[in-house]
């Protein structure tokens, strides 16, 4: 995978089924300091078809590796454990931080994804101010700090 530069932004798959998730995801990131780059997908099934360029996503430029994917739990077509199963089985993609961000606080959903290898697991806030600080400290953590 080729070295990102300096001053490039960061590039960010979202992967969120929920209008007002993404939009509070994406608001969050654009308020941040860090350059970045998100590309929102709404399903399982985009998601992998982005990571794997494939259908609509075949073309490099459109679909670039992203520097970490954001992960919901509860997708159409695809749910989200079974990308995150797909991703960490690829040998050309595994490396990729992989973030579950998801409304699911399930024993049973913690344990799997990390079962698959997940980088982080992450509970949405229902507050909006605690989203915001946990969107912000997330973005410093990995986007600024951790170093890939």
């Amino acid at each position: 995978m080729p070295r990102r530069s300096q001053g490039d932004p960061l590039r960010i798959l979202l992967v969120e089924d929920e209008p007002a998730h993404a939009e509070l995801v994406m608001r969050s990131f654009e308020d941040h300091e860090v350059p970045n780059r998100i590309y929102h997908v709404a399903d399982g099934e985009q998601a992998l078809n982005f990571l794997f360029r494939r259908g609509d996503y075949a073309d490099r430029n459109g679909s670039p590796r992203p520097d970490v994917i954001l992960l919901d739990l509860r997708l159409p077509r695809i749910d989200g454990l079974e990308v995150l199963k797909e991703i960490k089985a690829a040998d050309d993609v595994r490396h990729i931080p992989v973030v579950i961000l998801t409304s699911s606080e399930a024993e049973m959903d913690i344990a799997k994804a990390y079962d698959y290898h997940v980088n982080s697991y992450l509970v949405k806030p229902i507050d909006f101010d605690k989203f915001t600080r946990m969107m912000e400290t997330l973005s410093d953590y990995w986007l600024v700090w951790n170093h890939a």
